[in-house]
């Protein structure tokens, strides 16, 4: 259901997957700060457990993710480019609660696209100023320039139909399956013994594989800009 608000004549509709990720939003910036204070407390000379050993696999897995492609770089964008694979992964998983994840919605995956998108142009721009970047178009032949160009282009379009279409796809078949379960009823009781290999798949792995591609092509793209000279 869309949150809908209403001053006079003005009426603002807000996409249930837009309100989700804002909710979202806010949960991460809570724990995030609990996490802060609990690594603060912790004691180096001791071996980590409870919540900052979990932290810590979720710092190992975002370092893994993005530390492949973009090497000692990492560490000057893991606090933007983590805080984003959290934010996706969380929305992924939504879906296990029964309400619809953010990244389902075309315009909040195109918006992390041209995230990504900015990010890599603005390094390329700095590298070396403008003139370099477009200089860089025309190589290796200045022919190729439009290839170039849709080459560039083509990566927040691919980045963001390739997540919205997976996430999409999984929402529309558990909502189907579900569907016929209580058209078939009591007979459809049954498909509850499937349902959670359904949402195993659907959900978290195919939710977490999405996440993972995404922000691996981003960082590859970006290390080519931040990294050219190794």
């Amino acid at each position: 259901m869309d949150f809908v608000i209403t001053v006079g004549s003005f009426v603002l509709e807000i996409p249930q997957s837009v309100v989700n990720w804002l909710g979202l939003c806010v949960i991460l910036c809570v724990l995030l700060v609990i996490w802060g204070k609990k690594f603060e407390k912790a004691d180096p000379t001791q071996a980590p457990k409870g919540i900052v050993l979990m932290v810590e696999m979720l710092y190992n897995t975002c370092m893994s993710i993005i530390g492949d492609n973009l090497k000692e770089k990492t560490h000057r964008y893991l606090p933007f480019l983590g805080t984003l694979t959290m934010m996706m992964a969380m929305s992924n998983l939504l879906g296990l609660l029964g309400l619809q994840p953010p990244t389902s919605n075309l315009s909040v995956n195109v918006t992390l696209a041209l995230m990504m998108f900015l990010l890599i142009q603005y390094n390329g721009i700095r590298k070396g100023g403008l003139l370099a970047r477009m200089k860089e178009l025309t190589e290796p032949m200045f022919f190729l320039t439009p290839l170039n160009i849709i080459g560039e282009l083509a990566l927040p379009i691919s980045l963001s139909l390739r997540l919205f279409g997976n996430i999409l796809a999984g929402s529309i078949i558990m909502a189907l399956v579900y569907y016929m379960m209580t058209s078939f009823m009591p007979f459809g009781a049954l498909g509850y013994l499937f349902t959670p290999l359904l949402h195993a798949y659907f959900d978290i792995f195919s939710g977490l594989i999405q996440t993972y591609i995404f922000f691996t092509l981003a960082s590859f793209f970006l290390s080519e800009q931040v990294c050219e000279g190794e």
